[in-house]
């Protein structure tokens, strides 16, 4: 018992530490996307979870601690989705060795993560692989890489999120103090997404 509440401990600070360092994380993100010596699907799945990062979606309604939770699975999913897609070629691993506070100890992490979130990392896993298949405001992901005004304009849109994020030291506080209160945010984030998937276009997540 003991080592299964260090786990959620050692979670519960995990994951408020990702929430904290999200907007620095989705920079990361932009630089590996931007990167042109890393593979272009590399690139592509980069662009994709900023995409995912930068669209507006609902907070989950609730409290004041659900605005800050309503990022939880952001965070979670930016840094899965660059752990699966950046490989250990050489240029990829000089890419990962760029930013240390990124991706060291992130294999274990993400696996004590899984450990605590069962069928919640799961589905998290799942969603890495759509990302690609999303549009931002009618135009494919592609054009993202390949157009300079588009690109432009979701580096703006990245900028405008950094700006507005409302996460910091501050104002997460001692809103989050146990494992339960991050997975019952996740269950709804996908419970609504669930719901959403028999819904027209307009209403649904982008």
């Amino acid at each position: 018992m003991p080592v299964a509440i260090n786990a959620e401990s050692k979670f519960v600070e995990l994951v408020r530490s990702w929430l904290v360092s999200l907007p620095h994380d989705l920079k990361i993100a932009f630089d590996a996307m931007d990167d042109e010596n890393l593979p272009r699907q590399v690139r592509e799945l980069a662009t994709s979870v900023v995409i995912y990062v930068v669209s507006p979606h609902d907070a989950l309604t609730g409290d004041r601690n659900d605005t800050i939770l309503s990022f939880a699975d952001d965070a979670l999913l930016l840094r899965l989705a660059l752990h699966k897609g950046i490989g250990s070629g050489e240029d990829e691993q000089t890419f990962k060795d760029r930013y240390p506070e990124l991706f060291d100890d992130l294999a274990d992490n993400l696996a004590l993560c899984k450990s605590v979130m069962g069928d919640l990392m799961t589905w998290l896993e799942g969603k890495v692989g759509a990302l690609k298949s999303r549009d931002y405001k009618g135009k494919k992901l592609a054009t993202y890489l390949d157009n300079e005004e588009n690109r432009e304009t979701l580096f703006d849109d990245g900028a405008v999120f950094r700006t507005d994020y409302p996460v910091d030291e501050t104002t997460i506080g001692d809103k989050l103090k146990k494992a339960s209160t991050i997975l019952d945010a996740l269950k709804r984030r996908q419970a609504e997404e669930a719901r959403a998937k028999g819904k027209p276009a307009a209403h649904l997540h982008s």
